[in-house]
């Protein structure tokens, strides 16, 4: 499978300029060959909860999830976006997977929410992720400030996972999220994790880009600057699952201890 990672710049509010961004990914992608596009946290209304919170017309949900959907069939490609999710009468942020004719297959809410601002904004979901095969690899996906806690990724390896798609929405002045914590994600599950950020500035927040696609063995398979660009990695089902036989993190944990100990029952 050949995946594409977008890391691009969107305007708050602005969902046609921003769907005009994905589409032109979509489309450089799917000359590429890519089978998949993952695009940032809330690229399509822009990364702006106060805004999202007070301004965002939920009624057009609906229409925008079929423009998304008319990407991917136009261009062929699979497509992983994040929209305002309701919630009951509140919003969560989510991320959806569909295929290259539109049908979904995973939608995933956010469970960490990350700061006064998007709580303020947004209701943190409580589903765990799911895990859905796509051209024979298992894909999870988590969103943004998620994959900092490893009972998130180690939720989706359990079930099979073999790669998580990361949508976010990272902040200038963290590097050691997508430098140190994601690839200790990758290691210890035994996963590719792709983590595609925005870069520039949106509503005063500069973001630092700095998106990766990091191999289960730790290493980086692509890495942004802060510009926009479109990454790829080929990710092979066999490869992966590979490097489960070195050091088996996940055949040898033991639950039923950890189960104990979080009890006090040590």
């Amino acid at each position: 499978m050949l995946l594409a990672l977008l890391q691009a710049n969107a305007v708050p509010l602005d969902v046609a300029t921003n769907l005009a961004v994905i589409d032109s990914a979509a489309r450089d992608a799917a000359s590429a060959s890519a089978d998949v596009l993952l695009t940032p946290e809330l690229f399509v209304p822009g990364y702006d909860p106060e805004r999202i919170h007070a301004e965002f017309d939920r009624d057009q949900l609906p229409q925008l999830r079929e423009e998304l959907a008319a990407i991917a069939r136009k261009h062929g490609i699979a497509l992983v976006y994040s929209l305002p999710r309701i919630d009951g009468h509140q919003l969560n942020i989510s991320a959806t997977f569909i295929d290259a004719s539109g049908t979904e297959l995973l939608n995933y809410g956010k469970v960490h929410l990350f700061g006064d601002t998007e709580r303020q904004a947004f209701i943190g979901a409580t589903e765990a992720p799911g895990v859905v095969n796509f051209l024979g690899l298992n894909v999870g996906i988590v969103i943004c400030y998620d994959v900092e806690f490893p009972e998130m990724v180690r939720a989706a390896a359990v079930q099979g996972a073999d790669v998580m798609l990361v949508p976010t929405a990272l902040a200038h002045g963290f590097d050691e999220v997508p430098q140190v914590l994601v690839r200790a994600r990758a290691v210890e599950n035994h996963v590719v994790v792709a983590y595609a950020n925005h870069c520039g500035v949106e509503s005063d927040v500069a973001f630092g880009g700095g998106s990766v696609i990091v191999g289960a063995d730790g290493g980086f398979l692509a890495t942004a600057g802060t510009e926009a660009t479109v990454l790829y990695a080929q990710l092979d089902a066999d490869a992966i699952r590979a490097s489960r036989k070195a050091v088996p993190y996940l055949a040898e944990r033991r639950p039923e201890l950890y189960a104990k100990w979080a009890e006090g029952r040590g």
